[in-house]
């Protein structure tokens, strides 16, 4: 596969960044709730809270979805994430409810692209996770039993049974969720919630988050905003500040690359029926998806973390890409001659229980984050619900499971460079071994 002429850029391939970008905050004001961070659940926070008829004020460091919100693969899933054989043995009681969480943020973004008309190319195609293997299509019949005895809408079955391609041996279809633009997707919850009431305020940073005579002090510099509550919608960049729970969330720097179009009739030639888009069942997944401007789409295969604060801005990696590259070319051998076009990272929060979490910090400052690589659904969802709880007093089921009583997080396990290197390699000597059993199956390894 080609990659030579390949755009590398520090913000996402799907869009432009808004030509409207707004000032940053000069001077101080007050405001009843403060939200810091405009990413997809910031902004769905602040959006309903103006809904709610609050005084509410929202700052943003760069512009609203500047971060993963735009930069993602744009599945919008509508299963939990995580090892779900791993979640299943430590929290078995929690699945259903881990499970509905994950319906109902697919259906919460189905209903926000209606209500404000936002046009992101959304398919309800649902996604697969995708087999490369016999031992991957092992594991995806396991998680199929775990995830329907707990009541998730999934499907089991061969590649053509399921539409997908033929390069992989079948999987697992969720029934809930699909395709879109995430970033036309951000710019539409960012241009609703600009014509909402919330008072809206890009390229200012907070530097500082402290307490005063029973309010929270957020500083800038050049401003500050007193507020009687604060929501911290910072996801992978939360550990800027002392008030911020230590390990609370680890960053994760991931990238996306987008192939040049491609000729529909070889695209048809897949068996890609479905258009459903593709998780395979590695430890460190491969994703895999179409677009309507006849490219794919694909990424992750290899996670970076961040040990710094500010997190850095950060084009992704040559050697990265070349080896995202030829994985694509081991998964689509028909379309090995097909060139990428442009590659994009972001920064996602993976949290140490790599279950989605929310919570207070006393009782003024509110919390959500980590994801876990789900957030283009789960993020704008969760962000209403704190919303709700934050005017209403009583707190939704669906956020009743994520909550956490006490800010306390243990150390991640086998997030540390050493770790992670030690998971890309268990997948890359995997991949190894069931590529010699395909070809010996084939006649092509000689016998010594």
């Amino acid at each position: 596969m080609k990659t030579h002429n390949v755009e590398y850029t520090t913000f996402s391939g799907w869009v432009d960044p808004p030509a409207d970008i707004l000032p940053g905050l000069t001077g101080d004001l007050t405001c009843d709730v403060a939200v810091v961070g405009g990413g997809l659940g910031g902004m769905s926070t602040a959006l309903r809270l103006a809904e709610h008829g609050q005084d509410v004020v929202l700052l943003e460091a760069e512009f609203c979805g500047h971060g993963a919100s735009s930069r993602n693969a744009g599945q919008v899933a509508g299963a939990p994430g995580g090892d779900l054989q791993l979640l299943n043995l430590l929290y078995r009681k929690k699945m259903p409810g881990m499970i509905r969480l994950a319906e109902h943020a697919a259906h919460h973004v189905e209903d926000l692209i209606k209500t404000h008309g936002i046009d992101c190319d959304y398919e309800p195609t649902g996604n697969c996770f995708a087999a490369v293997s016999r031992g991957q299509m092992g594991r995806v019949r396991r998680v199929t039993k775990i995830l329907q005895r707990a009541g998730c809408q999934v499907e089991l079955g061969t590649s053509e049974e399921l539409g997908i391609p033929r390069g992989f041996l079948g999987g697992m279809r969720e029934m809930v969720g699909g395709m879109m633009n995430p970033g036309r997707f951000t710019l539409g919850v960012r241009r609703a919630l600009l014509g909402s009431s919330a008072r809206v305020f890009e390229q200012t940073k907070v530097t500082d988050i402290t307490r005063d005579r029973g309010q929270v002090v957020l500083t800038t510099p050049q401003g500050q905003v007193r507020a009687n509550k604060v929501v911290l919608a910072t996801n992978a960049y939360a550990g800027e500040w002392d008030i911020t729970p230590p390990r609370l969330s680890v960053p994760i720097w991931v990238i996306e690359v987008e192939t040049q179009p491609i000729d529909p009739a070889r695209l048809a030639a897949l068996g890609w029926t479905s258009r459903s888009g593709l998780v395979t069942q590695h430890n460190i997944m491969e994703n895999y998806r179409l677009t309507p401007r006849n490219t794919i789409v694909f990424g992750v295969r290899r996670l970076e973390r961040g040990t710094t604060y500010p997190l850095p801005q950060k084009e992704p990696d040559p050697s990265l890409v070349e080896e995202l590259a030829e994985a694509f070319a081991t998964r689509f051998p028909a379309l090995s001659d097909v060139a990428i076009d442009r590659a994009w990272g972001g920064w996602i929060a993976i949290a140490s229980s790599w279950l989605p979490l929310a919570g207070q910090i006393d009782d003024n400052i509110f919390y959500s984050m980590a994801c876990n690589g789900h957030g283009l659904a789960q993020a704008p969802y969760v962000g209403s619900l704190i919303a709700d709880l934050i005017v209403d007093g009583e707190r939704h089921e669906d956020l009743e499971g994520l909550w956490m009583k006490k800010p306390t997080f243990p150390r991640p396990m086998m997030m540390g460079p050493l770790g992670l290197r030690t998971i890309w390699a268990v997948d890359r000597f995997n991949d190894l071994v069931n590529g010699s059993r395909r070809n010996a199956r084939r006649g092509s390894v000689p016998v010594a």
